[in-house]
């Protein structure tokens, strides 16, 4: 595989990529520091196992933190993936809740984004404003590194 086909060349796709990596993952992180507090029973206990209550905790946490900074993004990205997965299929569909609620109740559109948006850092790249940039960069391009 070219290496410089998998992370963009170009200045401004980069920069986008950064700006929603950044946003995106801050989302996550924000979302999972309080369900980290108390990992095993933050969805009250006897509905979800406390295993999978603490998963998606920690993988919000740490997954997001992995994402803002461009750092093993693909593995990041199917964390994450499986975190919204889960979501949708353990509460908002079975609770039956909308893709947009008009009353502001539970709806399923954030879990949507936020999955479709780590789809797209795992079949993309990080772009070019990242640590897996920086890394790969340097093992894939040796003589652009010594430049």
């Amino acid at each position: 595989m070219n290496w410089n086909t998998y992370f963009q060349s170009k200045t401004w796709p980069s920069l986008g990529l950064l700006a929603f990596r950044v946003v995106m993952g801050s989302a996550f992180v924000f979302h999972g520091l309080p369900k980290a507090q108390n990992a095993f029973t933050w969805m009250g206990e006897g509905t979800i196992p406390g295993i999978l209550q603490a998963f998606a905790a920690y993988s919000e946490v740490l997954g997001g933190a992995a994402l803002a900074l461009g750092f093993l993004t693909p593995l990041a990205s199917l964390v994450l993936i499986g975190t919204m997965i889960g979501a949708l299929s353990l509460v908002h569909w079975p609770s039956g809740h909308p893709f947009v609620s008009a009353t502001g109740d539970g709806s399923c559109e954030l879990a949507l984004v936020y999955l479709t948006g780590a789809l797209l850092f795992l079949l993309n790249s990080p772009g070019k404003f990242s640590v897996d940039y920086w890394l790969l960069k340097a093992k894939f391009n040796p003589a652009q590194t010594a430049a």
